[in-house]
């Protein structure tokens, strides 16, 4: 019977924009419990914002009794509030979405038809148009989202970020999986089921900025590459294979000229080119080897994902989580 369910909002210094946020999602609550007759949580996991994000949430939870907040001890990152907040939800599917209005609270509406009438495990939303975004983040998402989906050994959809929804056996898997590098658009497209893409016009931000700077995003594209694809291994080894041709094919040229003609080649340039050419390679390859082997020595200490410094919003006893986080012994109303 799907009569319950969760949604997931990440914060991280939303002070501009978490009031009008509330508002519109208190209206998207009722309308889910007269449209559906859903019973729905709001699951607010606080990335340990510096502003006063945290401080309206507490004020809210008094006003809007669908509120729980998780309070992280500190940041964390965007791919791991979001993994908190399914962590704690227990709604029949978990609905996951931004706290900037970009995602439009009332597509909710959309999804949550097509999983009740349609049965599908997923509903991801896929951008049409991006208004209120620069030129250079239009071209570089295209580019990433491509670049990821040629690279990846798991198909990607193209231009989906991690506004979706998805049923609660597809929340378990991802709960169940223990990796700490986390990039939840690929995690929910490896893991299958019936999926289905929602087409949307995203939003400009309410107000604020944008919590993603090109060196985040290129954190990202980095975790999505290597989480989901050993293809940069292989360049590794097709780079080595070249150099060694380049270097054969030189060898071979220089003991032909040597033997057959009574010159040698002489001078620096060629030399200097042919170290600095295969000194790159050999960098490049180890720079690759190095992002592996360095995520593998990260999941290999097995620290926990995140550290929670309080949950307020639940009854004593608090909620149910699927891995245990260090601080879970302190919940508070």
């Amino acid at each position: 019977m799907k009569n319950t369910l969760s949604i997931v909002i990440p914060c991280y210094n939303e002070e501009p924009v978490i009031k009008e946020t509330l508002c519109q999602i208190e209206t998207l609550v009722n309308d889910i419990k007269n449209e559906f007759s859903l019973n729905t949580e709001v699951i607010l996991v606080n990335d340990g914002s510096t502003d006063r994000t945290f401080e309206i949430l507490l004020e809210s939870v008094k006003k809007f009794p669908f509120l729980r907040i998780v309070n992280f001890a500190r940041n964390f990152g965007h791919q791991i509030a979001v993994t908190a907040g399914m962590d704690a939800s227990h709604g029949d599917a978990v609905v996951l979405m931004d706290a900037d209005l970009q995602d439009p609270p009332q597509v909710v509406l959309q999804m949550i038809k097509k999983w009740k009438d349609e049965h599908y495990d997923v509903v991801y939303a896929t951008r049409t148009r991006r208004p209120g975004e620069t030129i250079f983040k239009k071209v570089s998402a295209q580019l990433f989202y491509r670049t990821l989906n040629s690279l990846s050994d798991t198909p990607i959809p193209l231009d989906t970020g991690d506004f979706r929804l998805m049923s609660r056996r597809v929340v378990e898997v991802l709960n169940a999986s223990p990796e700490k590098d986390r990039f939840i658009r690929g995690m929910v497209s490896w893991a299958g089921f019936k999926q289905v893409s929602l087409p949307y016009q995203r939003s400009e931000r309410f107000a604020g900025e944008t919590h993603y700077p090109l060196k985040k995003m290129l954190a990202l594209a980095f975790t999505g590459i290597m989480s989901f694809s050993t293809k940069p291994l292989r360049l590794a080894s097709l780079l080595g294979f070249c150099a060694s041709l380049f270097a054969f094919v030189g060898l071979f040229y220089a003991l032909s000229i040597k033997l057959f003609t009574d010159t040698w080649i002489s001078g620096w340039t060629s030399l200097i080119l042919a170290i600095l050419f295969l000194g790159g390679v050999q960098l490049l390859c180890i720079g690759i080897l190095g992002e592996y082997v360095g995520r593998i020595y990260m999941n290999s200490k097995d620290r926990p994902l995140y550290l929670v410094e309080g949950f307020y919003g639940y009854d004593n006893k608090g909620p149910h989580f699927s891995r245990s986080p260090v601080g879970l012994e302190d919940v508070r109303n």
